[in-house]
């Protein structure tokens, strides 16, 4: 696979996350090179501060690191791989100002740089916090492959920032030039989102770029009602916990446990920490970590781990990601500790977990989704 990123502000070297053997994928797509050529044939102001949004695996940053940008991202795999490619490319990690989505960079802005996110809410939310902070010429470049590119994109960003102009398409990707209007007033920001749980007088936050924000999903629905019940379990895990409402539940059914919740969106982990709060007050205590899944988590320290894998990164589907989850919830379950996992019918997870575990159970199964266990022997 190619590394090498090659665009007329340089050529860097560039990998991205999770690692995989024999990656197919490139760490950077056309709307990349696309933005950075146009900037190189444009002009960067020397002293211009520059604000770089969901850049996937660094591509942006590293390219434009000699300008010292800021780079806000809702993904810890997203600030691992700039860190990683900054290394890679022997620049300063200083360079490059690491912000997470509910973060504000302190200056006024010259430069946005937006690749569209696959989430519309997160750049509706990313818009309403940033506007203030975009002087009057700010130059508002977003970038996006053609046919990912969300058809509400252009009124988004009229709404919220001014005036568009479309780009002419180049290699399938596309870039939209907006242009600061200072007399538009802002409507409310309508992020975080707030929902009554079912059956309950809960209160449900979530964040923009948290799935489903304006009701409980229909697989989680299913999977509170198959949530494992065993007395003797201490510890447990919330992998990928998205709003956390799962590792919730489990810490009412469970009052004596101590329960983790792990996500790779800061969003997500913020989310999950409001929602834990609004039901225990304080009453319990939990851990939240942002991060690769349970790469960082000891082994042989959790009893239980449920989580709903996602099936996708970014625009990109794949099962590399659940792989990743199984494999490691494989370590860090004692022995006997219980893997209980939620997927759709046609993702066929029970394979992967017979392969790991050496056992798997159907826990319950209906029209669309499938729960299954795994043990630890």
């Amino acid at each position: 696979m190619d590394l090498e990123l090659a665009s007329s502000l340089g050529v860097f070297q560039l990998q991205r996350l999770p690692f995989r053997k024999n990656e197919l994928l490139r760490a950077w797509d056309a709307a990349d090179e696309y933005l950075l050529n146009h900037l190189a044939a444009a002009g960067i102001a020397e002293h211009g501060s520059i604000v770089i949004l969901n850049d996937s695996f660094g591509a942006l940053a590293v390219s434009l690191s000699a300008y010292r940008p800021t780079a806000i991202a809702d993904s810890w795999l997203s600030q691992q791989a700039t860190r990683i490619n900054l290394a890679l490319n022997r620049i300063d990690h200083e360079r490059v100002s690491l912000l997470d989505s509910l973060s504000l960079p302190e200056a006024d802005i010259d430069y946005l740089l937006i690749k569209i996110p696959k989430t519309m809410a997160l750049l509706e939310y990313q818009l309403h916090r940033l506007k203030p902070l975009l002087k009057a010429d700010c130059r508002v470049i977003a970038a996006g492959m053609v046919k990912t590119l969300p058809p509400n994109t252009w009124k988004l960003l009229e709404r919220l920032v001014g005036p568009t102009q479309p780009s002419l398409a180049v290699k399938k990707a596309r870039l939209i030039f907006a242009s600061v209007d200072q007399n538009l007033q802002l409507p409310e920001n309508p992020y975080p989102t707030r929902y009554q749980l079912e059956n309950s007088d809960l209160s449900v936050c979530n964040h923009a770029n948290v799935f489903s924000r304006d009701s409980l999903d229909i697989g989680t629905r299913f999977l509170l009602e198959h949530l494992p019940q065993n007395s003797e379990y201490r510890d447990f895990i919330d992998l990928g916990c998205g709003n956390g409402i799962v590792g919730v539940m489990l810490a009412k059914q469970n009052p004596n446990a101590r329960i983790g919740f792990i996500d790779e969106s800061f969003m997500a982990i913020a989310s999950a920490k409001e929602n834990f709060a609004a039901a225990f007050a304080d009453s319990r205590q939990a851990n939240f970590l942002v991060a690769d899944c349970l790469s960082d988590y000891p082994e042989n320290n959790a009893d239980c781990i449920v989580c709903n894998p996602p099936f996708h990164q970014q625009h990109t589907i794949g099962d590399h990601i659940a792989w990743q989850m199984f494999r490691q919830a494989h370590k860090v379950l004692r022995k006997g500790g219980d893997l209980r996992v939620i997927g759709n019918r046609h993702l066929n997870y029970h394979l992967a977990l017979k392969k790991l575990f050496g056992n798997c159970r159907q826990v319950a199964a209906n029209a669309k989704f499938v729960i299954f266990s795994s043990v630890k022997v």
